[in-house]
Parts: C-alpha cells; sequence; structure tokens
C-alpha cells in the first residue's frame, strides 16, 4: 500500500519501530528551548534594566509578557494543528521562536525587546501541548509511560541548567547572548522536523480537511479573561486593592462570556477554541483541577523557596544554589523512573503519592529556623523534588486517556492552558498571601533582627501552609484519576 509522502504512515513504513522514538525526540528538542526561553532570561533582567534605565515593574514585563502570550497560545495548538498539520504548525512555531530570539539580542529598545518576548511565547505556547498529543497517538499503551518519562526529564533539564548557562552568558558576553541561546536548539529541530514531522493532522487525517475558521471571539475573551486576572493578581500585591478585585471581577465575566461563547459555538455546528465536551469525562475535569493547582503550587513554590532561603533563614545566595542544585539532580533522575511505573500502575496512585510527597516538603518547611542544618533543607526540597517527578509523567496520562481519540488534541492543548495559568497566578498568589502575613505579623523582608526575624518566619510559614493545604485539596481531584485502557496504537 502507498501512503501520501510525508504522513505518519509514510514514515513509519521508511523508518520502522524506531520511528515513534525518533519523532518524540524531534519535537523534545524544540519543547526544551521553547521551556528554556521562558526561564533563562530572568538572569539577565538585572543588566537589561540598568542598559535601558528601567524601573524593576517594567523589567519584568519581559518575563509576564511571555507567559501571558504562552498561555493564551495554547489554546490555539488544536485547530492549528487541524489547519496545518504536526510539520508545518511545529515548522512555523519554531521559526518564530528563532526570530524572537535573534530579535531579542538584536533590539536596541526595550520595546524591541518585549515584542521578541511575546514572539517567543506564541512560539512556545504553540508547541508545549504536541509532546502529550503524539505520546498518545503514536505510543503503545504499556509504552506511554516510558516515553512520557522521557521527555519529562528533557524538559525539566531545560529550564534547571538554562539559568546556569545563562549566568556564565550574561557575564562573559552580556545580556544579548542570553537570546541567542535559543538559535542553535531552533535550527537541530527544524532540520529534524523536516525528517521525523508528519504533515498531517492528529490521527492521521489530511491537514486542512476540516477547514474551520479560528474562533477568534473565543481567542479575545480568552486573551482579555488571563490578563485581567494576572494584573488583577499583581495589583493586590502591588496595590491598590479596589482596582485588583475590578480586574479580577472583569477576570470573572470575560471566563463566563469564553464559556456561553463556546457552548454557542457547539451547538451551532462550528468548532469552538476549547471543546468543552472534555470536562464532561471525569477524570479529565478533575485532572484539569489538579494540573491548575498543580501548576500555581510548582510556579508559586519556585518563587517562594529562594525568597523564603534568603529572606526568612539569612542564606547567602551561594547557599540557596547548593540546596537547590540536587534537588534538580534528584527530579531529573525521579521522572523517567515514574513515567516507567506509569506503565504499570495506576496513574491515579502516583498522582496521588508526588502530591503527597509535595504537600510533606511544604509542611516540613514550617519547621525551619536559621539554626536548623542545611542537610535539613536540602532533604525537604528533594522531596518536594520527588513528589514533582511522580506527578509529572502521570498527570497527563491519567487525565487524558479516557478521553475519544477525537478530543486528544483538544485535551492537551486545554490541560495544558490551565497548567499554565495556574502557574501564572500561583507566583502572584504567593507574593499577595506573603505580602498580607507579613504586614498582618508587623514585618517586612528587609533585613532586620529580633522581633521581625520571628514575624518574619511566621509569614512564611502561613504561606507555605498555604500550598500544603493546595495539594491537599488537589489530592481529592486526584483519587478520581481512575484508571483506563486507551485504544491500540494510534496513529500520529
Amino acid at each position: 500500500m502507498t501512503h501520501p509522502p510525508g504522513s505518519a504512515a509514510a514514515l513509519r513504513a521508511q523508518h520502522g519501530e524506531r520511528y515513534r522514538w525518533l519523532l518524540l525526540l524531534a519535537v523534545m528538542v524544540g519543547t526544551m528551548a521553547s521551556i528554556m526561553s521562558s526561564t533563562i532570561v530572568n538572569v539577565a533582567i538585572p543588566d537589561m534594566s540598568h542598559h535601558f534605565t528601567l524601573g524593576q515593574e517594567r523589567a519584568q514585563w519581559v518575563t509576564s509578557g511571555f507567559m501571558v502570550a504562552t498561555t493564551v497560545a495554547m489554546l490555539t495548538t488544536p485547530w492549528l494543528l487541524s489547519r496545518f498539520g504536526y510539520r508545518r504548525t511545529y515548522t512555523g512555531a519554531m521559526l518564530a521562536l528563532l526570530a524572537g530570539g535573534i530579535g531579542g539580542g538584536l533590539a536596541d529598545s526595550f520595546a524591541g525587546v518585549l515584542l521578541a518576548r511575546v514572539v517567543e511565547g506564541l512560539a512556545a505556547g504553540v508547541v508545549q501541548p504536541i509532546p502529550a498529543i503524539i505520546i498518545l497517538y503514536a505510543f503503545q499503551p504499556h509504552e506511554q509511560g516510558r516515553a512520557s518519562g522521557i521527555f519529562g526529564m528533557g524538559a525539566v533539564l531545560a529550564p534547571a541548567l538554562g539559568p546556569s548557562i545563562g549566568g556564565l552568558l550574561v557575564d562573559w558576553f552580556g545580556w544579548r547572548s542570553i537570546f541567542f541561546m535559543v538559535v542553535p536548539f531552533c535550527l537541530a529541530s527544524l532540520w529534524l522536523a523536516r525528517r521525523y514531522v508528519p504533515v498531517t493532522a492528529p490521527g492521521g487525517a489530511a491537514a486542512g480537511s476540516e477547514g474551520a475558521a479560528l474562533d477568534w471571539r473565543g481567542l479575545a475573551l480568552g486573551t482579555a479573561g488571563t490578563l485581567c486576572l494576572l494584573n488583577g493578581l499583581v495589583a493586590l500585591h502591588a496595590g491598590p486593592v479596589a482596582g485588583g478585585a475590578g480586574l479580577l471581577g472583569a477576570a470573572l465575566l470575560c471566563g463566563m462570556a469564553f464559556v456561553a461563547w463556546q457552548r454557542h459555538r457547539q451547538r451551532t455546528g462550528r468548532t469552538p477554541l476549547m471543546d468543552l465536551r472534555l470536562f464532561k469525562v471525569r477524570a479529565f475535569a478533575m485532572g484539569s483541577v489538579v494540573a491548575f493547582i498543580y501548576g500555581t503550587a510548582l510556579f508559586g513554590s519556585t518563587y517562594l523557596v529562594p525568597v523564603f532561603l534568603q529572606m526568612g533563614l539569612q542564606l547567602s545566595a551561594s547557599h540557596v544554589g547548593t540546596i537547590m542544585l540536587p534537588a534538580g539532580i534528584v527530579l531529573a533522575a525521579t521522572i523517567p523512573v515514574a513515567g516507567r511505573l506509569a506503565d504499570r500502575q495506576p496513574t491515579h496512585r502516583l498522582v496521588m503519592t508526588g502530591l503527597a510527597l509535595l504537600a510533606l516538603s511544604f509542611g516540613l518547611m514550617l519547621t525551619l529556623r536559621p539554626s536548623s542544618p542545611l542537610l535539613w533543607l536540602v532533604l525537604f526540597t528533594i522531596i518536594g523534588r520527588i513528589g514533582l517527578g511522580f506527578i509529572l509523567p502521570s498527570l497527563n496520562l491519567g487525565a487524558m486517556r479516557p478521553l475519544d481519540r477525537s478530543l486528544v488534541s483538544q485535551g492537551s492543548s486545554a490541560i495544558s492552558f490551565i497548567r499554565m495559568l495556574g502557574g501564572a497566578a500561583g507566583v502572584s498568589l504567593c507574593g499577595v498571601v506573603l505580602e498580607w502575613r507579613l504586614s498582618a505579623h508587623g514585618a517586612a523582608l528587609a533585613a532586620a533582627t529580633g522581633h521581625n526575624d520571628t514575624a518574619r518566619l511566621a509569614a512564611f510559614g502561613e504561606t507555605f501552609a498555604m500550598l500544603t493545604a493546595l495539594c491537599l485539596l488537589a489530592l481529592l481531584a486526584a483519587r478520581q484519576l481512575r484508571p483506563t485502557l486507551p485504544s491500540g496504537n494510534q496513529a500520529a
């Protein structure tokens, strides 16, 4: 039988049994580049601020602009894959990421840098849901956990190593070199995409066969809601409270309007931006709850733990780096092990184990004092990272395996969007709660002695208690991620 050139079936016939792993490698390289671009620029913000004479608030736009663009762009991935197929969508995103990296490195104004970051964010948002779609379509059920673990290890190493390498580049070559770091990854991913990524849409359908128009009104409502939510949380952090509350109210209205519009499009036979039938599947609905809380806890703790170690326990930056490094190594080692377990154990048990360990890690942080041995800090941090390692490969599989094949692409996009939205909100939420509890205890983050030391520790402890409670709440939802038997091997 002759298969269309460039189709998944033709590439599988050409490369044999190893093809699915080559395909995973191809999209993994580009996804690593997109994830690295999200964190590596942070180390260049001080030098960039000095170069463009910016205040801290304006300088942070390079991070928040990227995050908003990434979150919103994830909603467009199913439409792009259906309309243009894997290869053109993936290649277009990689070209955009490449252009953003080069443009940011050459920009002679802050507006140019910000535009480059938004372009990079849009590319990252389109790319990041794709690997989960490929894993569910191209791999046998008994291989999906292993594939998720291998991919997850690469996805974790990118942000773990990126800032360290980025710090050296800033010291040696200046802040512009940070943007150019994605260039070799983008070029490698383009070469791999040309060889291994199929031209077809998910499920092996011909790209463009549906021909549905993009839901621009839904995209506008989703963008407005996301901007209002994130800016509202920032406003609560920086004040005034009334302005923040107004923005959060507007976010709620945009969210309600988005849901109503998606239902209207489905009733009238048009393709929605987010297929709400996903949430009628109990495992996916509960997985989405877990994903949002997981994103909140993960990104929130990424902000909170270093601040706690430096401002709460009065440790130096070098000590913080020493404490976090072993945890990162343990996380990278845990993910492939957890991935293999996901092929043999019910995914809801692995997710619940991970959430329990993450909650334990946050809870143990409440016991720390400036006199605590560094070994305890390392151990408590490692416990949390082991928990993350159990969650990462299992959550998507547990939430998406029960979905009908026609909803897999939508499911990956939706759960990625929800996780990223939770992550974006988590940083601001931890900042808001910490400032609130500091104010309640009459303390500040500035270095102090005596009573304020105890007050600051109490405020940090209460913020960690909030994260612990969120993880325990997610445990209740994770119980609904019941094991299911997916259908057999499917075309990518």
